[in-house]
């Protein structure tokens, strides 16, 4: 998000993080929230409202362009923050409730790995996404631009991104790059809402943790 405010928004360092600040209080009441309703609400239940949150956040920014206002930014970065922290606070929780105490330190060792490794590789592979598909979408469109366009003809067109002069030439190419940047973006977007969807039905993986631990607390009793 921060590249799509600076590149194609053209905010300002400080702007780009201000915009997206509240996403983080987003994530910080959902925690609040869920530390709250652990203990009463089923795991599963909990996950499957961040996931459904967050996917619908995801869906929302499939429309985004830049000229998006920063309302809106605000707003879709709080839900989406509120979807990570339902998801990520009860699973973590569901990760370490069947565990005997003397494994807990080496199990969060393990799991602080795998949710590494994990958000590297989606990193990766939604980075690697949005160069190719820009690359992609680029050719698609240049080979869509041609002299004859009559779009390129009359308006400003005609003075700004005239094909028959060096620097209209340049300054089309920045648009054509630009806009294919933000598909690529929005192709991104789709891809994550994509995963969110195929990971709801996951939490019924989830194994309820009620009665392990109504048998732990009965042999701590005795």
């Amino acid at each position: 998000m921060a590249p799509y405010l600076q590149l194609l928004m053209n905010y300002p360092v400080v702007s780009a993080g201000l915009v997206l600040a509240p996403r983080g209080i987003g994530t910080m009441t959902a925690a609040v929230a869920c530390g709250r309703l652990v203990g009463k609400v089923s795991a599963r239940v909990l996950v499957g409202i961040g996931f459904t949150v967050s996917a619908y956040a995801l869906y929302e920014m499939t429309y985004w362009t830049p000229d998006v206002a920063p309302w809106s930014i605000i707003s879709t970065g709080v839900i989406q923050g509120r979807g990570v922290g339902f998801v990520f606070v009860p699973l973590t929780v569901a990760a370490f409730a069947t565990l005997p105490g003397e494994l807990r330190t080496q199990a969060a060792g393990i799991y602080s790995l795998m949710r590494n490794l994990g958000s590297s590789i989606g990193i990766s592979v939604t980075s690697a996404l949005l160069l190719s598909n820009t690359q992609v979408n680029h050719a698609v469109i240049a080979a869509r631009i041609t002299p004859f366009d009559r779009g390129l003809q009359s308006g400003s067109a005609a003075h700004f991104w005239n094909p028959d002069t060096l620097s209209g030439v340049a300054t089309l190419y920045e648009e054509i790059t630009r806009q294919a940047n933000i598909i690529a973006y929005v192709d991104d977007f789709k891809l994550m809402l994509i995963l969110a969807l195929v990971a709801l039905p996951l939490v019924l993986l989830i194994r309820p943790t009620a009665r392990r631990q109504s048998g732990d607390r009965i042999a701590a009793m005795e």
